[in-house]
């Protein structure tokens, strides 16, 4: 019994490195690659978060929260490498990672009320995806307003005393678009996801639980 508890921790923590690996490693393609980010008006509206939330669905917050960093720290990395006229902002921690990492543990426990008041994965991945989108413009946004409000607007040609309004407007014109290509990319994958690990028959599925459960080969 107790092999088998080993067995089973040890099988956990492969996989969980595994889906960090590949969900980071599409964070920093979709960030080295125009297909992560969507031109609206002076800024770049991101699709970036999206394996944060996936990874936060299906492993947990720690999954979920770590690659949210590794994508903080490719957003920081890109202000260093390649600047532009509001860079300034995202090379505070601060504003780069610490909202992406809060994406991550936040989209976990939305997800689980979700299941709990709908008992549907399509529409808790809609609400989850919706919502953690939501937290990505509003988190990274609401720390720009916090630490740079003043100068992030007059770099953008704007007066430092509509600095508030400036950001509102740009919190709304990425968040929006982000929210629905969010929700239905998210609801996408984790209906998926859910069909794929149950025509598997696969050892372990945390979509739907909290519980792990362990199929044993040699009680079929």
């Amino acid at each position: 019994m107790m092999n088998k508890q080993v067995s089973v921790r040890s099988s956990m923590n492969v996989r969980r490195m595994t889906i960090i690996g590949v969900l980071s490693a599409i964070s920093i393609m979709l960030s080295m690659t125009p297909l992560g980010f969507i031109p609206v008006g002076p800024t770049k509206a991101t699709i970036m978060h999206i394996p944060v939330i996936i990874g936060a669905i299906v492993e947990g917050p720690i999954v979920g929260a770590t690659v949210g960093f590794i994508f903080g720290f490719t957003s920081l990395f890109k202000a260093l490498t390649e600047p532009t006229i509001t860079s300034f902002a995202f090379i505070n921690p601060l504003v780069s990672i610490l909202p992406r990492v809060l994406i991550g543990i936040l989209a976990y426990y939305v997800y689980e009320l979700a299941m709990k008041l709908t008992k549907k994965a399509y529409v808790s991945g809609l609400i989850t995806g919706a919502i953690g989108s939501i937290a990505n413009t509003a988190g990274v946004l609401g720390m720009i307003y916090m630490l740079y409000g003043a100068r992030y607007a007059e770099a953008l040609g704007s007066n430092a005393s509509s600095a508030g309004t400036l950001i509102f407007t740009l919190g709304a014109t990425n968040g929006i678009p982000e929210a629905i290509v969010g929700a239905l990319v998210i609801s996408a994958v984790i209906t998926a996801l859910k069909k794929s690990k149950k025509s598997n028959n696969p050892q372990y599925v945390r979509l739907e639980e909290d519980v792990v459960v362990l199929v044993d080969e040699s009680e079929k």
